[in-house]
């Protein structure tokens, strides 16, 4: 039997959830929320639309098992009620303008850093790069819908706008809207509180260009998908342009198989990780950007030591630029070390075989295996046989007796000579110290 009142227990729920969440978030979803007529074993609550209710139970579920009522299955019990329109006619009130342009959709901002010029190129993010300028130079004509996908911090946002900047310099006369898929929800909610969402449908529906990121905040919000659904299908229907942007491919959205089908209809593009080469490129573009002078050697031992995205590199360099500015010190190893100490990471290393190795470096210097493991004293095969041996001293964890035997019998001492002689060569060969980046990018995918 409760002791306190239902009014009571929402009131103590309302104040938990307040010290959980935004004040945005708290009135437009949770504030709204009434206590109807209740008994001791169930709580009624009136919401404005299905959508608060399933937001309610999304988020908040296993909380109000705590505060509320619960059934025998382990349920809140809550029995839900929706709002009635109100019939009288509201009275007509002069707004201002001002007043009244906040109730319009939500305005489409670009990021003015984020355009095609600023985006460093590399072979992870080509093809999608080329997708995308080649949507932006012909929207609803080349592929429509283009979906990008990839991890946090690799480009796909800077993308996204760098579309819209395109088309609104080159295609003025297209009405272009770039939003998050949070904003549009939130704009869908606003809409329904004040019973317009009628004028929210023409103007989504009448877009020329609509860029929606991070889609993947739509999974579980049925009502939602299927508004947003409605509007993909409307403008792909009047060849419109439709840009997607997700940390993951359609098919492992848990979105309806109708919205992945959708998805899927264009084209599907991935961005990936920077290779060793385009991160070095993003960190001297950037700090450039910055007036910020990092030698070649430097850029390239943060982009070692920093490689799961570029926003982790921004964020690095930001740091070092702030530092060296402020303690008037050129930017060193040592200094890199000291400023961004626990951001260096090392790359994960995969077991590594010998015959890895040997495939790997005949592939780059285009020999035979069988000459690799052979006596042969040619320049042509010497040397590659020495980065290879090279290589397994690095990243093979094996007596020299063992490792060199690997490559015909040769001895350890013959071994120890090729691997001092490839690390001092590389200290001053930039194309050797490129091609040994490239083997072990080879013998880690």
């Amino acid at each position: 039997m409760l002791t306190r009142s239902p009014q009571e227990l929402w009131s103590q729920f309302l104040e938990f959830a307040e010290e959980r969440c935004s004040a945005t978030e708290f009135e437009n979803w949770l504030a709204p929320i009434k206590v109807l007529e209740s008994s001791s074993e169930e709580i009624h609550l009136e919401v404005p639309n299905v959508f608060v209710r399933e937001y309610l139970i999304d988020n908040y579920k296993k909380d109000l098992c705590v505060f509320l009522p619960i059934r025998e299955n382990g349920e809140p019990a809550i029995t839900f009620s929706i709002a009635e329109a109100k019939k009288a006619a509201a009275p007509k009130i002069l707004v201002p303008a001002a007043q009244e342009q906040s109730s319009s959709p939500v305005e489409c901002k670009l990021n003015p850093f984020y355009v095609f010029n600023n985006f460093i190129e590399g072979p992870s993010n080509q093809f999608v790069k080329s997708a995308a300028l080649g949507v932006a130079a012909r929207p609803g004509r080349s592929y429509n819908p283009l979906f990008i996908h990839g991890g946090v911090g690799l480009g796909k946002t800077h993308l996204l706008h760098a579309i819209g900047h395109h088309v609104r310099e080159n295609h003025k006369k297209l009405r272009i809207q770039c939003i998050t898929t949070e904003a549009f929800i939130n704009d869908l909610v606003d809409n329904l509180r004040n019973k317009s969402v009628d004028k929210m449908k023409r103007f989504y529906r009448s877009l020329d260009v609509l860029l929606v990121d991070d889609i993947q905040f739509l999974q579980s919000r049925l009502n939602f998908e299927e508004e947003f659904c409605n509007t993909f299908e409307s403008l792909i229907n009047q060849n419109k342009q439709i840009v997607i942007t997700s940390d993951k491919p359609p098919g492992q959205l848990k979105l309806s198989e109708r919205m992945i089908a959708r998805m899927e209809w264009g084209l599907v593009a991935h961005v990936g990780i920077p290779d060793l080469e385009t991160r070095v490129a993003i960190l001297q573009h950037k700090a450039e950007q910055k007036g910020l002078r990092i030698p070649h050697k430097v850029a390239f031992f943060i982009a070692e030591h920093i490689f799961h995205n570029v926003r982790q590199l921004e964020g690095a360099l930001n740091r070092l630029s702030a530092y060296s500015r402020l303690m008037g010190l050129e930017v060193t190893e040592e200094i890199v070390e000291k400023t961004l100490g626990e951001l260096l990471q090392q790359a994960p290393q995969k077991r590594v075989s010998v015959e890895n190795i040997l495939k790997s470096v005949a592939a780059i210097y285009e020999v035979r295996i069988s000459d690799l493991k052979g006596g042969s004293r040619s320049k042509e095969v010497a040397f590659p046989r020495q980065v290879a041996m090279y290589l397994a001293k690095e990243l093979i964890n094996e007596s020299l007796i063992k490792l060199a035997a690997s490559f015909g019998g040769k001895t350890h001492s013959t071994l120890l000579h090729a691997w001092k002689k490839i690390a001092d060569q590389m200290e001053k060969d930039e194309t050797l110290r490129r091609q040994i980046q490239m083997a072990r990018r080879n013998l880690e995918a």
